[in-house]
């Protein structure tokens, strides 16, 4: 099976470095008042083009995400500096496509920065697949004043044709996705499979390769630690045994690894 796949830069958001890699900057006895790091990451799409379909993977911040559509404290903390300039409808032209080219969306979760785009789907018949328990947690967590503060009810409270994801579950030939919980109970990540090669889409499960690498992110960034840690351990055991290449969740390096393509 041969497709293409195109990795669309969304812009950087700009946030302490101490949400990713837990505990990067500590106050000590000696040193009460480290100087912190504020860092970039990078916001990333994946377009698939495939024979059966063209895929979107994820769609980005909102571009008025600075403009006052995120809540403010999110914004504070993890400020999408140059969203506006990251329309995923110009994005998508910049690869050579439109919005109406795109036959599936698939979210790997539901976070701000992942959802912003699914209102150019809104009121179409483009399938939209999505863990069961993401869309569950979402709701939950935006409706109530339990769960996580990082979803935002207007990014996916909209008529979408939602496709339900039960555990893993082959897509399209030579694409499987894969069931990740511990960053979200309903994390996505993805196999890849082309002519013998493995791409293996690891999303928020590591947004650096630090996380990779086993060093965990702060709690914040978690919904499950011990989860996360499983989840770690299957898609590392998958490298191994395939000796795929691995796209992460926001290290700026993926863009110089996949920036012309996969």
């Amino acid at each position: 099976m041969d497709f293409d796949v195109h990795l669309l830069d969304r812009g950087r958001i700009e946030a302490d470095s101490n949400f990713v890699l837990d505990g990067a900057t500590v106050a000590t006895a000696s040193e009460p008042n480290p100087e912190l790091n504020y860092e970039e990451f990078l916001v990333w799409n994946l377009l698939i083009d495939h024979p059966e379909a063209t895929i979107l993977w994820d769609t980005g911040s909102h571009p008025e995400a600075g403009d006052g559509y995120w809540p403010a404290p999110l914004y504070e903390a993890f400020a999408h500096v140059d969203a506006a300039e990251h329309d995923l409808a110009d994005d998508l032209a910049g690869a050579g496509y439109a919005v109406e080219d795109v036959d599936a969306v698939v979210m790997s979760h539901l976070h701000l920065d992942h959802s912003g785009g699914l209102y150019h789907f809104e009121g179409t018949d483009t399938p939209i697949y999505v863990h069961e328990r993401e869309l569950e947690f979402a709701y939950r967590s935006a409706k109530t004043d339990t769960g996580s503060v990082a979803y935002f009810a207007p990014d996916f409270d909209r008529d979408l044709n939602w496709q339900v994801v039960e555990g893993d579950r082959q897509l399209y030939e030579g694409i499987e996705l894969l069931h990740l919980p511990g960053h979200t109970p309903g994390l996505l990540g993805a196999r890849l499979d082309r002519d013998g090669e493995t791409l293996l889409v690891v999303g928020d499960e590591a947004y650096w390769q630090e996380n990779y690498e086993g060093q965990s992110m702060a709690a914040s960034l978690l919904w499950d630690n011990r989860a996360w840690r499983e989840s770690l351990a299957y898609v590392r055991d998958l490298e191994r045994r395939t000796s795929a290449d691995v796209l992460l969740g926001h290290d700026t390096a993926m863009l110089e690894r996949f920036g012309d393509g996969w």
